[in-house]
C-alpha cells in the first residue's frame, strides 16, 4: 500500500476532450476548443474527466503538473464550458419540487421497501461488490467535506457556524486519526485496496465522478451557494441510515474492524448533522436570503438525481455478474489488517 504519494498520476483519456485536457496538463498539446467541450455528452466518460481533471486542480492537482495550472486562464475557459454543459443538464433532469418543503420530506421518509445500493449489500451483496463501491466512492470519501468548505465564505452567521460545526466534526474535531479521510483509508486497507488518493480514478464510472463534481461545482461557485447547502442537506438527511446498512454490510461480510468502524461513526455523527444542517444551516441561510430557497431544493434534488443513476448503474452491473469499474479489482481478497 502507499500512503506517502500526495498527488495522483493523471488518468488515462476517456475521450477527445479529456485526452485534450490532459495533453495540455502534460504540456503537450493545445487545450480543446470552447465549443467542443460545451458539446460532449453532459453524463459522458469524456466530459466527467475532463472536468474532475480541472477541478482537481483545486485540490491536491496531479503529479508533474505546474501549480499554476489551477489559475490558467484557458483552462478555466474550457472548464466553464464544461460547467455549463453539466449544469444545464442537471437542472433539464432534476424532477422539481414545489416549494423547499416539499424537497425535504422527500428526504426525510424512507421507503418501506428499499431497493438501492445500500438496501442491496446489506441483503446480499458479496465482499467483491462492497470493494468496488469503496473503490468509486473513494474518489470523495478520500477529501471527504473538503469540497462542502468552499462555501464557507460565501456563508455567514448562523448559516457559517453550524456550516463550520459540521465540518470540523468531519475533519476529526481537531484530531488526525479521527479526519472521516483518514477513517475511510483505514476502510480501505480493511478491504484490501490501495489507500493513495486518486488511486481509483481510472476505474471509477462517469456516474461516480459526477458526483465529486457536483459537489465541487456547487461549491466554487458562489451563485450556487443554495445548491451547495442543498446537496450538503440532501447528504446528511439520508446519510444515517444508509450508514446503518452498510456497517450491517461489512459484519456481515467479515470486512473488517476499520471497514465497520467508518459507516458506524456515520450513524451516529450524521443523525446529529442533520438536525444542525436542517435547522441552523438551511434555516440561517434563508433567513438572510430567502430567495434561495429554491436553489436549496435543486440542490438536494440534483444530489438525488445523481446518487439514482450511480447506483442505477452499480446495480445493473451487479445484477449481470460484472464489475461495476472500467478497470475491474482482483476478486482476491487480500486484508491489511
Amino acid at each position: 500500500m502507499n500512503h506517502d504519494r500526495q498527488e495522483p498520476e493523471l488518468p488515462p483519456a476517456r475521450g477527445p476532450v479529456s485526452a485534450a485536457v490532459t495533453a495540455y496538463l502534460r504540456g503537450t498539446g493545445p487545450l480543446p476548443r470552447a465549443d467542443e467541450a460545451g458539446g460532449a455528452e453532459p453524463y459522458g466518460d469524456d466530459l466527467q474527466l475532463a472536468l474532475y481533471l480541472c477541478y482537481e486542480l483545486h485540490y491536491r492537482g496531479f503529479a508533474d503538473v505546474p501549480a499554476e495550472r489551477e489559475w490558467d486562464p484557458g483552462l478555466l475557459a474550457v472548464r466553464a464550458a464544461l460547467e455549463q454543459r453539466f449544469l444545464a443538464a442537471l437542472r433539464a433532469d432534476t424532477p422539481g419540487h414545489d416549494s423547499l418543503d416539499a424537497a425535504l420530506a422527500g428526504l426525510l421518509v424512507e421507503p418501506v421497501h428499499g431497493t438501492g445500493v445500500s438496501h442491496h449489500l446489506r441483503d446480499e451483496g458479496e465482499l467483491w461488490q462492497l470493494r468496488e463501491y469503496a473503490a468509486h466512492r473513494s474518489l470523495y470519501h478520500l477529501k471527504e467535506a473538503d469540497p462542502h468548505a468552499w462555501v464557507l465564505p460565501r456563508l455567514w452567521g448562523r448559516a457559517k457556524a453550524a456550516m463550520a460545526a459540521v465540518e470540523f466534526d468531519e475533519w476529526g474535531g481537531g484530531r488526525a486519526e479521527r479526519v472521516h479521510a483518514r477513517l475511510f483509508a483505514d476502510l480501505m486497507a480493511d478491504l484490501g485496496l490501495d489507500t493513495a488518493y486518486g488511486r481509483y480514478l481510472d476505474a471509477a464510472s462517469a456516474e461516480a465522478l459526477a458526483i465529486v463534481n457536483m459537489m465541487s461545482l456547487f461549491g466554487l461557485h458562489r451563485a450556487l451557494r443554495g445548491a451547495l447547502v442543498g446537496h450538503f442537506a440532501a447528504v446528511e438527511i439520508t446519510s444515517s441510515p444508509g450508514s446503518r446498512r452498510l456497517a450491517e454490510a461489512l459484519r456481515r461480510t467479515g470486512a473488517g474492524p476499520a471497514a465497520q468502524f467508518f459507516y458506524d461513526e456515520h450513524v451516529e455523527a450524521d443523525a446529529v448533522h442533520e438536525q444542525i444542517v436542517r435547522h441552523e444551516v438551511i434555516g440561517g441561510l434563508l433567513d438572510a436570503e430567502p430567495y434561495l430557497a429554491t436553489d436549496v431544493a435543486f440542490g438536494m434534488d440534483a444530489t438525488g438525481h445523481l446518487e439514482d443513476r450511480f447506483g442505477e448503474r452499480l446495480l445493473a452491473d451487479w445484477r449481470a455478474g460484472r464489475s461495476s469499474l472500467r478497470v475491474p479489482l482482483a476478486r482476491e481478497l487480500a486484508h491489511t489488517s
